[in-house]
């Protein structure tokens, strides 16, 4: 048996995840000059911190028995069919759409696409979204999705009260928009001191009226079904000086007018229904639309098109300041992320189906609803409203609790609206079979004999077309749809192809038997708000993986809500707002915030009440210590909390990062932690050891979750004791969090549920042992790649025994003086070599920050080094005359197949030059599909919706001869 057991090798998974080898560890540490693993650690992390262990984590086991262990977990779940609605519907995701994009690494490996020429593919799915966003809500401008219903409408509100400056603080929300949409909103609202007033919708004309508020909030269709004339509102609304904001159904968009028809000035939403599955909540791309006058306000990303350096249509992410991070305090929203994979599933959703088959979904799912109506009133029943789409209410008195029993017992889960009614919301997955079922709840005849009753109203007909352009009436055969997202894909890098050495951004391996768990159906098909009974293998995998993260942090409690770092940079200030508050100490409102620190940091202390003030950095990139002292001074009495990253955002382990706690902890703050860069922690040191209070996770950076081309994220907080009662819990859902806590961050009660599948089989197959190991691979692979560079590229910090962390800095900004070449140049050039550029001018201006990760094998981290060695030598070609200033590969790149293949080569160097600069390439060629992105033009001509490539041409043709 002793011989089986050593035979069957449990930690197979943790070298599959590591890409190094034994001897090629040996050979980098050769290189930097480590006798072994531990003596680098040693000269790294300060002693102070180490002594972490990650004992309480379970040995870990293989593939096939994670995946087996996360079958059983699912199976554990129990699948009806769930018409409770209130923004959550059954779908089906076309096999197509499923295999060639949710499970497809050339979709879900790439990042967030700001080096927009390699990212070509992403960005026309995000316009084609965009497109499809705007045309159905009958507004201009429609952004790259937001993280759901909920978070899209509080930051309407946001964005409202942000344009509205002087109109007063209050907003008035309709009582029929969905509950957990209302408890989000008025999380949102509290701490920047916004008046939340509720109305129901006779009322609120009245309400507006009295409340002269600067926004006003109405669902459409309601929470429970009911489609009405919304258009009186909307107009109170503006003649009372405020903006009108409208959550609406994408599907009912398509037989319904449209809200920006009725003069809405926002639409908000979710586009989970176009094929996304339900998955506990999500992750889903929620999606927000303006007019004209606001476009220039929308939180999160744009995409625009604009041209590349020959004058070809390209796209980009237009306006970048939308990511309002940038603008730190000043901002009015944290978002850096978006549902970019979800987004690519809704649009692609539109294009297969076309706006024809879209409107045949939503008329057979208006028509089921309808029928079930007519059954009620046939049995006696009332129903609450008869104006709907796809959801009906039904008066059902005393008969409540039999009929929602008997539908238990039939296979379905309704919506309990109150205790004299229920409410089913119809879908396109519910078959003749089931409505028959349905049918039979209320009435006991034959299905064939109902005459329809309710629906839309003939007043309220969409009149307008959409979705007319060409990619949504093209790819309706399966050979053409898959060569549409084939031709998009390969437009792009992502993981599948190369190494992304993005520093902060954290591109892991997302290993197979990780992913594959998501569409198992036990965990994709359960509706966020079924009885807690019928969840019990998704809680079970939740408490565990919570308790993993618990011990990986040192923390005491984990809520696992925010579906985004910077949703859990949110959530932990809160709770860290909360807790002063529950000791008589709400006063507390400064945020101290090092210089040097992430654009989110400063923006999610705005918005959680507090006063940023900035903390100086020293030459080395650490904390200003005796700026710190001076203003934890200054400012003691009001001492809320010091946000802080580490390792610090120059890659550095600061040696004076417990004083540094111990001076906030001293006058009555809590630290927060940053854990973007967790990855140079874990089995190491940990947040709790250093000294925060607070930390929050990116388990799509240090866990294993894909970036899905720029999300979904999950940001998870950890909380020392003391915090936990303060964590942010559902009013739907008990088990989300203590009832003690200050309500919900995310729609949903887990957030991204269906995704933490990944995490937890990344933790299950690697254990302590090989999450402590893929550390110090991660923080060797950087200081291997430091020392292969150091003689070619200045290393900006470093510690006091000469180590970076998990990621170094390339200081660029030498280069421009010498030879004009700009650290963009060199960004570009890279895309020539078949490369993503590290991450370029941040957290300084000029340089070039690289992460390469623990699962990069040495010939890839090789590979890149000799490309940048290889950028250096055109660089001191330029530099010394041998290369001319401006016409030279480095301002030219990057270089595709048309230019190399012209007739005409008008530059001074050659083709080969230009298109294989290193051997290598010549094997794995990659071309970029467009020249330099011109983003100046693009802004000043903003084009975010979709037409042939032809009409963009000729207007820019048009543009260029005005």
């Amino acid at each position: 048996m002793a011989e089986l057991a050593a035979l069957e090798d449990q930690g197979e998974f943790i070298r599959r995840h590591i890409g190094p080898t034994e001897a090629e560890v040996a050979s980098m540490l050769q290189t930097i000059g480590c006798a072994d693993l531990e003596q680098m650690t040693a000269r790294t992390i300060p002693a102070d911190i180490r002594g972490m262990t990650l004992e309480g984590l379970p040995e870990p086991i293989n593939e096939a028995g994670a995946l087996a262990e996360l079958r059983a977990l699912a199976d554990r779940n129990i699948r009806k069919r769930s018409l409770i609605g209130m923004g959550y519907h059954g779908t089906h995701t076309p096999p197509v759409i499923l295999r060639n994009i949710l499970e497809n690494p050339g979709w879900y490996t790439a990042y967030t696409p700001y080096q927009a020429e390699i990212a070509q593919g992403r960005l026309e799915a995000l316009v084609n979204f965009q497109t499809m966003v705007g045309e159905l809500t009958g507004l201009p401008m429609a952004g790259a999705s937001l993280l759901d219903e909920g978070t899209a409408a509080a930051e309407a509100i946001t964005l409202a009260h942000a344009t509205h400056r002087g109109k007063g603080s209050t907003i008035v929300v309709a009582n029929d928009c969905h509950p957990q949409t209302i408890a989000v909103v008025r999380v949102r609202a509290e701490p920047v001191g916004i008046k939340v007033v509720l109305a129901a919708p006779a009322d609120l004309a009245a309400t507006i009226a009295a409340e002269k508020p600067f926004a006003v909030l109405t669902q459409y269709p309601g929470t429970t079904g009911e489609v009405r004339d919304i258009a009186p509102e909307i107009a109170a609304a503006q003649a009372a000086g405020a903006i009108a904001i409208v959550a609406a159904d994408l599907l009912a968009l398509t037989l319904l007018t449209p809200p920006g028809e009725m003069g809405a000035d926002i639409v908000v939403g979710s586009s989970q229904r176009f094929g996304v599955p339900l998955g506990y909540g999500g992750p889903h791309a929620g999606y927000m639309a303006v007019k004209d006058a606001l476009k220039r306000s929308l939180p999160g990303r744009l995409v625009g098109v604009s041209i590349d350096a020959a004058g070809a249509p390209a796209m980009r992410l237009a306006l970048q300041t939308r990511e309002q991070h940038i603008r730190r305090e000043k901002a009015t929203s944290n978002i850096c992320t978006a549902q970019v994979l979800l987004a690519v599933m809704a649009s692609m959703y539109a294009v297969w189906h076309g706006p024809e088959g879209l409107k045949k979904i939503a008329r057979r799912v208006a028509l089921q609803a309808r029928l079930v109506a007519a059954a009620a009133e046939e049995g006696g029943f009332r129903l609450r409203h008869t104006a709907f789409f796809d959801t009906v209410c039904i008066e059902t008195g005393a008969k409540t609790g039999a009929i929602m029993k008997a539908a238990l017992d039939a296979g379905f889960n309704l919506r309990r609206v109150d205790d004299g009614a229920v409410a089913l919301a119809l879908d396109e997955t519910v078959n003749r079979a089931e409505l028959k079922a349905l049918v039979g709840l209320f009435h006991g005849g034959d299905i064939a004999t109902l005459e329809p009753a309710g629906g839309e109203p003939v007043a309220l007909a969409r009149t307008t077309p959409f979705l007319e352009a060409e990619v949504f009436n093209t790819h309706h055969a399966e050979h053409a749809m898959l060569r549409y997202m084939k031709r998009l894909e390969d437009k792009d890098v992502a993981l599948n192809r190369s190494m992304i050495p993005l520093g902060s951004c954290t591109m892991k391996l997302n290993a197979t038997a990780e992913m594959i768990p998501i569409t198992f159906p036990g965990f994709a098909d359960i509706h966020p708000f079924v009885p807690v009974d019928q969840a019990q293998g998704y809680i079970a995998m939740i408490r565990q993986l919570e308790a993993w993260l618990c011990g990986v942090t040192g923390f005491a409690a984990v809520s696992l809500q925010p579906n985004a770092g910077s949703q859990g940079e949110y959530a932990g200030l809160l709770a860290i707002r909360a807790y002063h508050a529950a000791r008589g100490q709400g006063h507390r409102d400064i945020c101290l915030i090092p210089a040097s620190a992430h654009g989110t940091n400063p923006a999610s202390a705005v918005m959680a009440g507090m006063k940023v003030v900035v903390v100086a950095s020293d030459r080395d990139g650490s904390v200003d210590l005796a700026d710190l002292r001076a203003k934890v001074q200054q400012h003691a009495a009001n001492l809320s909390a010091l946000m802080i990253t580490y390792p610090s955002t120059h890659g550095v382990f600061e040696e004076s990062i417990r004083e540094i706690c111990e001076l906030i902890h001293g006058q009555g703050g809590q630290v927060y932690m940053d854990g973007a860069n967790m990855n140079a922690q874990v089995g190491l040191t940990s947040p709790a050891s250093i000294g925060a209070d607070v930390c929050h996770l990116n388990l799509h950076k240090t866990f294993c979750i894909p970036h899905g081309g720029g999300g979904p994220g999950v940001g998870p907080i950890g909380v020392a004791a003391h915090l936990a009662p303060h964590l942010p819990n559902h009013p739907l859902v008990a088990e989300a969090g203590p009832a003690t806590g200050f309500g919900p961050v995310s729609s949903a009660p887990f957030g991204s549920a269906a995704i933490l599948p990944i995490s937890y089989t990344y933790i299950r197959m690697m254990g302590g042992e090989g999450l402590t190991r893929a550390t110090q691979v991660a923080i060797l692979n950087a200081n291997y790649m430091a020392v292969r560079l150091r003689d070619h590229f200045p290393i900006l910090y470093r510690g006091g025994q000469g180590m970076v962390a998990h990621e170094c800095i390339l200081d660029c900004r030498g280069f421009q003086q010498g030879g004009g070449v700009m650290v963009e140049d060199i960004a570009k050039r890279l895309q020539d070599y078949g490369f993503h550029a590290p991450t370029m001018s941040w957290p300084v201006t000029g340089t070039l920050m690289v992460e390469p990760t623990e699962s990069e094998t040495k010939a890839e981290l090789d590979r890149f080094c000799e490309a940048m060695i290889s950028i250096r030598g055109e660089i001191r070609a330029v530099e010394q005359g041998r290369m001319d200033r401006a016409d030279n590969p480095l301002k030219n790149a990057p270089h595709t197949a048309a230019e190399v293949l012209a007739t005409e080569w008008t530059h001074p160097y050659t083709r080969e030059e230009a298109a294989f600069p290193l051997p290598y390439v010549k094997a794995h060629k990659y071309w970029p599909p467009v020249k330099r992105v011109d983003n100046v033009h693009g802004d000043r001509n903003l084009v975010c919706t979709c037409a042939p490539l032809e009409a963009y041409a000729e207007g820019m043709q048009l543009q260029a001869a005005e």
